[in-house]
């Protein structure tokens, strides 16, 4: 693997640091600017939204710019966010600066998969991308937690002083190991809509909404349930989110090489562990040990998702795999934002705290059907099952630093002693 993954790793370890951290100082920065919980909970929504806006439109505008030097631009939006954040006097600022950090993300995440998956050798793609995925993960073991802290003893200004330093450590870490990238050749702006607009990359997309929306009907209440149900003291709650991270790390370093050995099976498979696993939940909560290794397991098979997902998009996009792969990263926020809202309206119903379990398991199977469906019109397509032996498609470079690698240089695997 490329020294050049340990950038893109540490960008999307303080970008997954800042898009989370939020969520457990709500009552700091709500106290210290005057306001509700409620109402700094919209902090977490103007994030979201900046990764909704961000990730169709800054690709777009950058989708002439070398991949390198773009890479470096969103990082650098990303550290003045995170800036304007720490420095933000008045709650509506601190609202601006959330959505500016957040317009990045989905941006940084399309281009850096698509730079992962080129800079890859044969047959390695996806364990590439996963790798890039993995500091988003850590970030929930280690950077959010500390973060956390910080805020806690320091004040919330401190958290995004921090986040904003990583930033820096990320763009000179870009900018000194990720090689010179053209970008792709393209038709413009429409030529790119046009690639998005195939079927298989809206039914991927559609899969993504679903089957993430599914986790976060459960994510967002499981400090709730694990006091509540499991009967945990709320200072342990970090340490159930942490194994929440744990689960998303194994689930992630897991989903790179099944996904380069077969695509759509990892996505099925997947889908439908995340739904039984789930639906089980709702009946173990009350027991500790079981509820703690489902925690765990909610993590593995929820983002054992993410790397299939990413990559189905991007080769089905050929045209635009950047733009696809962004656009996937507003559909996970999408996801979250929905799985959320889901969760909220059966707990409103009054069905108990476990009953988001069972909605995000009817949601996981929703998108395991799509997936199904998506699979079997790809094959209908073709005449044979997608990707038969073998896994992620390749998206390969041709040429040197001045020769452009075509969008469309589409090519499977070689086989084994080709």
């Amino acid at each position: 693997m490329p020294l050049a993954l340990l950038a893109l790793a540490i960008s999307a370890f303080g970008i997954g640091t800042t898009e989370f951290v939020m969520m457990g100082l709500l009552p700091d920065v709500a106290d210290a600017l005057g306001t509700s919980v409620p109402t700094a909970g919209y902090l977490v929504s103007a994030y979201a939204l900046g990764v909704v806006i961000g990730a169709p439109l800054l690709t777009a505008l950058g989708s002439r710019v070398p991949r390198r030097r773009m890479l470096v631009a969103l990082m650098a939006v990303f550290t003045v966010g995170n800036l304007a954040s720490a420095l933000a006097p008045t709650f509506g600022l601190l609202i601006a600066g959330r959505l500016l950090a957040g317009l990045p993300h989905g941006a940084f995440f399309g281009v850096g998969a698509v730079v992962a998956a080129k800079l890859a050798s044969e047959g390695r793609q996806a364990r590439a991308v996963a790798t890039m995925f993995l500091g988003l993960t850590i970030a929930n073991i280690v950077g959010v937690p500390a973060a956390t802290l910080l805020g806690q003893h320091l004040g919330w200004r401190a958290t995004f002083l921090v986040v904003a330093g990583i930033g820096l450590v990320a763009m000179a870490s870009l900018a000194r190991l990720v090689p010179p990238l053209p970008a792709e050749p393209h038709g413009g702006l429409g030529g790119e809509l046009r690639a998005l607009g195939d079927r298989q990359v809206l039914l991927g997309l559609l899969t993504t909404v679903f089957g993430f929306a599914g986790i976060f009907a459960v994510y967002s209440y499981l400090a709730s349930m694990m006091t509540e149900v499991t009967g945990f003291a709320v200072g342990t709650v970090p340490l159930v989110l942490a194994l929440f991270g744990i689960g998303m790390t194994l689930g992630a370093l897991a989903a790179g090489p099944l996904t380069d050995r077969a695509l759509r099976p990892t996505l099925y498979g997947a889908l439908g562990a995340l739904a039984v696993v789930l639906a089980a939940f709702h009946f173990v909560a009350s027991v500790k040990w079981a509820a703690l290794v489902g925690v765990v397991l909610i993590g593995a098979v929820g983002f054992l998702t993410t790397t299939p997902l990413q990559m189905l998009v991007m080769t089905k996009a050929q045209q635009a795999p950047t733009l696809a792969a962004a656009s996937n990263q507003s559909a996970f926020n999408l996801a979250n934002a929905g799985g959320a809202w889901i969760g909220g309206l059966v707990l409103s119903a009054g069905w108990g705290w476990t009953s988001p379990t069972l909605a995000g398991a009817v949601l996981a199977a929703v998108g395991l059907a799509v997936a199904l469906l998506a699979g079997r019109l790809d094959s209908g397509a073709h005449g044979m099952p997608p990707q038969a032996g073998g896994g992620a498609t390749r998206i390969v470079a041709r040429g040197g630093e001045g020769e452009p690698a075509p969008a469309d240089a589409v090519r499977p695997p070689l086989a084994s002693g080709s």
